[in-house]
């Protein structure tokens, strides 16, 4: 007897064909051509080496593509002086921008080549492949950085110099850095939701919800890295671009399971939605009376600033700045209305409730829950950075002659933000 095609493989005859739009044509073949040239020229295909102790440099630090990238400098970005390649630490170096742009170029003219080549409706068969690609190459990034996490070595724990330093004097990479240092159990469950969001990538029945994981774990740390100017932007990125295209294929599926399942009627989901816009309205007006009433956006008094205390006369006597010396001031801090601080030279704070008299020019101070406690302070000021304060506190005359500290001294204060950093800033 002779078989027939149909006897054979009658399922690859009744398999429906597969089509798609040409916007998910065009989508998924740039994804593809970007997608894929990324892993393979940067840090992510190393993470997927399968032996131990062994890799090399990401391909965009060696020729031809370091060439591309220093002639796109020189001849597209006007970049004279000499691109950082190697050894830096950052992500979001100068030849890092310019190697995604060169990417994007590239990916683009490929897919309207491959397009105008190419008229098949989908790529079923290479999409499946190319996602499997896709799961490892993000899952074995997120597995590499949750487990310096877990094992926590990406962020230390602060030094004992650390400790010693002034908050002030950290950069906003710092802060971020030794803010979760210091606590380790919270640095171990931020690797533990980058290292499940790996493991379930593997898995391919649960890789779905291991890119949900890894969009959610991406989002943070792009978050934070905007945030505290930590130069791995334009890398987290690209996990989150990742981890959407992982996602893509379910999407239309989830939105309309969320738009069309709405419990009750009509009526009930308007009471809903129009109860909701109360809470909401309501909690936002309260949050933004209470930001410009006592937060960030309240208006700031007049003396308002670190002055450093220069000389201080106690019953007249001049008080040499003695580390010693408990009863003499260093800094007099007024940040707010209602509360003056003043630094002892061993660096720690007394706080004193205040009332600030602008017509009188005095600052009226108590003592917490001393009730018979008081002082008034008479306050002169002969320009915008010097300040002087006299009267009489605990049955002493004392007198304080101060100078403004210039905030943007402060390295926290002045840092900023940067998108491009050649090296990281993490002091």
């Amino acid at each position: 007897m002779v078989e027939t095609i149909a006897d054979i493989a009658p399922a690859a005859i009744d398999r429906p064909r597969v089509r798609w739009t040409p916007a998910t044509r065009l989508a998924f073949r740039f994804c593809f051509l970007y997608f894929g040239l990324y892993v393979v020229t940067t840090q992510m295909l190393n993470g997927m080496v399968v032996v131990p102790n062994w890799g090399f440099p990401p391909l965009e630090t060696l020729p031809p593509l370091k060439n591309v990238i220093q002639w796109t400098a020189l001849h597209v970005f006007r970049v004279t002086q000499p691109l950082v390649i190697t050894g830096s630490g950052s992500g979001d170096k100068t030849a890092n921008w310019i190697a995604a742009f060169c990417l994007v170029v590239l990916a683009g003219l490929a897919t309207i080549v491959w397009s105008a080549l190419d008229h098949r409706e989908a790529h079923p068969s290479l999409d499946r492949w190319f996602r499997l690609f896709m799961r490892f190459a993000v899952a074995t990034t997120m597995l590499g950085y949750g487990m310096v996490k877990a094992f926590p070595l990406q962020m230390p724990y602060p030094p004992l110099t650390r400790l010693l330093e002034p908050f002030g004097n950290f950069s906003p990479m710092g802060v971020l850095w030794y803010s979760v240092g210091a606590s380790p159990g919270w640095e171990r469950f931020a690797g533990s939701m980058e290292i499940a969001a790996a493991v379930l990538l593997f898995v391919p029945r649960l890789s779905l919800l291991g890119a949900m994981v890894c969009f959610a774990d991406a989002v943070q740390i792009f978050t934070l890295n905007m945030t505290y100017d930590v130069p791995v932007k334009l890398f987290s990125f690209h996990l989150i671009a990742m981890a959407i295209f992982l996602m893509a294929p379910e999407i239309p599926r989830f939105t309309r399971a969320l738009l069309t399942r709405v419990p009750g009627g009509t009526l009930l989901v308007a009471a809903q939605v129009v109860l909701a816009a109360y809470y909401i309205g309501n909690e936002v007006y309260q949050a933004n009376r209470s930001w410009h009433t006592f937060g960030g956006g309240a208006p700031k008094p007049a003396l308002y600033g670190i002055w450093n205390v220069d000389r201080m006369f106690i019953g007249g006597v001049e008080r040499s700045p003695l580390v010693t010396d408990y009863d003499r001031w260093r800094r007099v801090v007024i940040q707010n209305a209602t509360t003056v601080y003043f630094q002892r030279m061993d660096e720690t704070l007394a706080a004193y409730p205040a009332k600030f008299d602008d017509k009188t020019n005095t600052i009226a101070l108590t003592k917490g829950a001393d009730k018979n406690w008081k002082a008034t302070l008479a306050v002169q000021r002969s320009d915008a950075t010097h300040l002087s304060l006299s009267g009489a506190m605990d049955g002493h005359s004392i007198e304080m002659r101060t100078s403004l500290v210039d905030r943007a001294k402060f390295l926290l204060v002045s840092r900023g933000f940067s998108w491009v950093q050649e090296f990281p800033f993490n002091r």
